[in-house]
């Protein structure tokens, strides 16, 4: 089945590359030259991580727990960290400078198991402290897993750098207003000060790095291959390895992989789409289950109105059409949290903005020692994208997808905004990538951050990808869907690779 499902896929691969072929070193280390890297390849076996290395791991339980709050796992698992220097090679002084990376593992497995999200959600390490507590047991007996921030994010020297007012200032920014000058204006000043406080820091976070540092820590790991969870924009650090470092691919699942063949315009736009099926989904749910909601769609609108003329002043942020849309938009993501987002509607409702800011905070505060999310979201996305959109087409995007997108497309049409001041990256080049073990990908039916079809584009672009579908809502199958959960577990542990093209029910 394994040779079957890479050999239907193959041909959704890119052509070959008119480039030179680039030796490469094999798991010999011997070279390899990349064209012979063609055909099926098997799921690669498992190999124990070495115990001594030049980590130093040290217990960070009490810590770990403090770090995730209120909604920290239960029970008595124990989280051990380390901190990994890696080059900082930044465009400027390539090959030069370091920056650190945080890392936590869990587990009793002697296989790694490696752990990277989006740069603008949970950092790694937490994400590896939460996915420990829901993954199937027998996963955290055959796997360590390894939870990375990714350069910038967490405690890996964790971007802090846009102006608290400033932060405010774009999130409580209303979508909808039809002068956007504040906001240009605002966007630029994060920039200006990004750009003064990160120095040569600023051009090095992004994902082609970020990839550089997950081949960093598997040498210190001391293991041939690279086994890996990507979420999110975490899948994409991980094709970006996966192209980088063909031979060094082990068994790799991608939760909600970004759409590969669209620019930031069709991305995002593709998202303001996802956000209302998404909202749609939330709706129904809440009706199901008897929620204080009368009609969600329509209480959700008619509090974006009320906020419109009665903002609910908080302590550092303002609740506004902006800030509502973004802390909703944070809820619908995580679907443990929908009661919870329901709650804070009928609290906001009544005046009282506390839920909402509850979702709001991670994005715009200093949480238990986590920075905000904003900034390094921000500036990791601008590093990704050499696409600069200029402020009159972003006006005239904001009124069109407002109308196609009416409770979140201007909301989206306005982040084309932020990249504007920000340098422009020049992207590295990847060629095709032309062979590769089986890679799971799982995709969510509603998903406001990675769209299903996105997902599944990126899945026929990966000679190894083999696509799985879960009908459900939220950002990320993997934890959520008991069916994508044991299929993942299944290709972990016993290299059992599903049916391409599988649907998992809601």
């Amino acid at each position: 089945m394994v040779l079957l499902a890479v050999s239907v896929l193959a041909g959704c691969s890119a052509g070959p590359s008119d480039r030179p072929v680039i030796a490469v070193r094999g798991e010999d280390n011997q070279p390899l030259d990349a064209t012979q890297l063609a055909g099926p390849q098997p799921v690669p076996p498992l190999e124990e991580f070495r115990e001594e290395s030049i980590l130093q791991w040290s217990p960070c339980t009490d810590a770990t727990k403090e770090r995730m709050g209120p909604t920290a796992p239960a029970g008595d698992v124990e989280y051990q960290c380390s901190r990994m220097s890696v080059i900082l090679d930044s465009p400027g002084r390539p090959g030069r400078g370091t920056i650190g990376v945080s890392l936590l593992r869990v587990g009793t497995g002697r296989n790694p198991l490696v752990v990277i999200g989006d740069p603008d959600g949970e950092p790694g390490t937490l994400k590896a402290a939460r996915l420990a507590a829901s993954l199937p047991p027998e996963v955290l007996s055959t796997y360590t897993l390894i939870g990375m921030d990714r350069r910038g994010t967490g405690r890996s020297d964790g971007v802090q750098c846009i102006p608290a007012e400033t932060r405010a200032q774009i999130v409580e920014y209303d979508p909808a207003a039809a002068e956007q000058s504040d906001l240009v204006v605002s966007v630029g000043e994060a920039a200006q000060e990004c750009v003064l406080d990160l120095e040569n820091r600023l051009t090095a976070l992004d994902s082609w790095r970020a990839a550089a540092d997950l081949e960093r820590l598997r040498e210190h790991l001391a293991v041939k291959r690279l086994n890996a969870i990507g979420f999110g924009d975490g899948s994409k650090v991980l094709t970006t390895y996966a192209n980088r470092f063909p031979t060094k691919i082990g068994r790799m699942v991608l939760d909600g992989a970004p759409d590969p063949t669209l620019d930031s315009v069709g991305v995002l736009e593709s998202r303001a789409a996802s956000a209302e099926q998404t909202l749609d989904a939330f709706a129904r749910d809440c009706t199901a289950r008897s929620c204080g909601l009368a009609n969600p769609r329509e209480d959700v609108t008619a509090l974006i109105g009320q906020l419109r003329t009665t903002p609910i002043r908080g302590a550092t942020i303002d609740l506004t059409p902006g800030s509502a849309l973004h802390a909703i938009l944070a809820g619908l993501s995580e679907r443990s949290r929908w009661p919870a987002l329901s709650d804070a509607i009928v609290k906001a409702r009544a005046g009282d903005g506390s839920g909402l800011n509850a979702l709001l905070d991670p994005l715009v505060s200093e949480l238990d020692e986590n920075p905000p999310r904003l900034d390094a979201g921000m500036v990791t996305g601008c590093n990704d994208t050499a696409t600069r959109i200029p402020p009159d087409r972003v006006a005239g995007l904001s009124k069109d997808w407002q109308d196609k997108h009416k409770m979140f497309g201007a909301l989206f049409a306005r982040m084309l905004l932020r990249c504007g001041p920000f340098p422009v990256p020049q992207l590295q080049r990847q060629d095709p990538l032309k062979s590769a073990p089986p890679i799971l990908v799982l995709s969510t039916a509603d998903d406001p951050v990675t769209p299903a079809p996105g997902t599944e584009r990126a899945a026929q672009r990966l000679p190894g990808g083999v696509l799985l579908g879960w009908q459900g809502s939220g950002h990320g199958a993997l934890a959520q869907s008991p069916c994508a959960t044991n299929a993942a577990r299944d290709y972990l542990i016993d290299a059992k690779v599903p049916t391409n093209g599988t649907v998992c029910p809601p």
